[in-house]
């Protein structure tokens, strides 16, 4: 069934929860440079997340875990420059929220006035709620990020869907309202079952944002270079590729290079 879209000039955290109330679903992309960022901003995606996923793609690290601080502010800068409309969310990286609420506060901080940016988003429940609320308390609008948290790789040991034992899963559930009572305006759910999904979703007034969570969510996150085809080796089963940038962008090199070793390139026309 198709939903009737309201026109946004400048997507905000307000502008979500219409969208749910509405039953408009919401799309988020990373991105994590000026030029990307321009590229998925013009295309109306709602959400631009600025997400430590950077570690992986950008940089080439194995997990989310060694990207700094400074260098995700580093990107946000460059991605708020470039949104004119979609609201961007960067993530707050390891080990600069978890274990220290006064630490998570200062670095939210940091965060919003050195980028520009909209929201932030952590990973976790009820066990980082003091973080949360003082992050919460500063007027920083805050997404939450539950079921597989990249940040915690090494404590699952496994990047397998979570949630599937009834246990999980109602920890789950608790952890969702739990952070919708504190104030957070939307909760990403990674990589769980969707008939759990679409419970959560229908049980929170704020949106649900999903990435391998089903279609019963509020909407759906994906990592920019993973639609794009950028990336070649990453194939979950929840991955939809609309592009085959790898071979394409390869295809493209390679002629160049042809093209400069034959002498084809400049010709006449390309030179002054």
């Amino acid at each position: 069934m198709s939903v009737a879209k309201k026109e946004y000039k400048r997507i905000t955290v307000k502008s979500l929860v219409e969208m749910k109330q509405t039953g408009e679903k919401i799309s988020m992309l990373t991105a994590y440079d000026y030029s990307m960022a321009k590229i998925v901003d013009a295309a109306n995606v709602d959400v631009i997340l600025v997400g430590d996923s950077a570690s992986n793609v950008i940089a080439g690290h194995e997990t989310t875990l060694p990207i700094t601080l400074d260098q995700m502010i580093y990107h946000a800068s460059s991605v708020v420059r470039a949104a004119s409309r979609a609201l961007v969310v960067v993530d707050i990286p390891f080990g600069s929220y978890q274990s220290d609420s006064k630490e998570a506060l200062r670095s939210a901080i940091r965060i919003m006035k050195e980028s520009g940016a909209h929201a932030v988003k952590v990973e976790g429940g009820v066990e980082i709620k003091e973080s949360v609320k003082r992050i919460l308390q500063a007027g920083i609008p805050v997404m939450g990020h539950l079921g597989l948290t990249p940040q915690s790789i090494y404590k699952f040991g496994t990047y397998t869907v979570r949630a599937k034992e009834e246990e999980e899963a109602q920890k789950l559930k608790e952890d969702a309202r739990f952070l919708e009572k504190l104030g957070c305006f939307a909760i990403v759910l990674e990589k769980i079952p969707a008939k759990l999904a679409q419970e959560v979703a229908e049980s929170v007034s704020i949106p649900i944002i999903g990435i391998g969570a089903g279609g019963g969510v509020d909407g759906q996150v994906l990592v920019v270079h993973d639609l794009l085809g950028m990336t070649h080796e990453f194939n979950p089963r929840f991955l939809r590729r609309y592009m085959n940038l790898y071979e394409d962008m390869g295809n493209a090199i390679s002629q160049y290079v042809d093209d400069v070793k034959s002498r084809d390139f400049p010709n006449m026309d390309e030179s002054y």
